[in-house]
């Protein structure tokens, strides 16, 4: 690793009624965050599939967020709890794969909470950068 500062690689999932909007709402409103998120929109966080959960750290991201409505205000009623399960479930396979859990966060953020996204973004990034580039990124030299 050169001299520069390490600025963490997100990667972000996020739902298309709560958290995607949430994320506009603190760029409208002027919210500073990092930069290094990459952001891919779901309609609901209970569609992410961990498969691209685990590419995306395969590729080499530092972090993941996955980002849906608050419990009990799902507009697919039960897609955060499904994604909640899936996540409970990856992280089983990422302690097999030997990757940090928190590599991989999942937050309720609602489409009025655009500062709370800014917030959440700088304290993943602030525990990201504490932790370190992500190991396989290394390895795969991406």
């Amino acid at each position: 690793m050169s001299d520069s500062k390490f600025e963490p690689r997100i990667v972000g999932f996020l739902c298309h009624w709560c958290t995607y909007t949430g994320a506009d709402l603190a760029g409208t409103t002027r919210q500073q965050y990092p930069a290094g998120i990459r952001i891919i929109h779901l309609m609901c966080s209970g569609a992410i599939d961990v498969v691209y959960v685990l590419k995306s750290l395969l590729d080499g991201a530092d972090g993941v967020l996955i980002g849906g409505c608050h419990p009990g205000d799902c507009h697919y009623q039960t897609g955060n709890l499904k994604a909640r399960r899936r996540i409970a479930l990856l992280r089983s396979i990422m302690d097999t794969l030997g990757l940090d859990q928190e590599r991989v966060w999942l937050r309720w953020i609602s489409a009025s909470e655009g500062r709370l996204f800014a917030e959440t973004i700088r304290e993943y990034d602030g525990a990201l950068q504490s932790q370190g580039q992500n190991p396989l990124a290394d390895e795969w030299d991406l």
